[in-house]
């Protein structure tokens, strides 16, 4: 098993309130809607790290996602269709998530602490089942995947 764990990300939001956002996975389709607008909505940091071809790229993903309640679904061409879904709530804590159909077995964990009455803090956690090989080919853009995944949960417009 691989273990790659975001750095603590800073929401200037109520633990209840990103809690109760992302406890329900449809609420995730306002990214797929910032994405693919005409103008998508990049926070400043961000926009010198994605290319114009990224972002058509994952324009192009992005058509291809379903969102229920408790299970998110893309498919990846040429890895096929990705579905996770929620397995444990522990209401404004923990919400887990695993691969219900996914190459590789994976299991996330976005974990959520309260830093003030208005705001918290988040660290997701990506366990996957890599061999040594895949390990040494993909484990590098895994985490890199996980931090950014991290900071794009953490930029939602929570308070709406």
């Amino acid at each position: 098993m691989a273990k790659y764990e975001s750095k603590k990300k800073a929401i200037p939001y109520a633990q209840s309130v990103v809690y109760a956002k992302l406890s329900d996975l449809r609420n995730l389709e306002v990214l797929k809607t910032r994405l693919n607008s005409d103008q998508p909505d990049i926070p400043d940091d961000m926009k010198s790290q994605v290319s114009d071809d990224q972002l058509s790229k994952a324009k192009e993903l992005i058509q291809n996602m379903e969102f229920t309640a408790d299970t998110m679904s893309i498919d990846i061409p040429p890895v096929g269709k990705l579905v996770v879904e929620i397995i444990e709530r522990e209401p404004e804590k923990l919400v887990k998530l695993t691969s219900t159909q996914s190459p590789i077995p994976l299991t996330m964990w976005i974990q959520l602490v309260p830093t003030s009455d208005t705001s918290c803090a988040m660290r997701l956690t990506l366990e996957a089942e890599l061999n040594m090989f895949l390990k040494m080919a993909v484990g590098g853009k895994l985490k890199e995947g996980v931090d950014k995944f991290a900071d794009m949960l953490a930029k939602i417009p929570y308070g709406e």
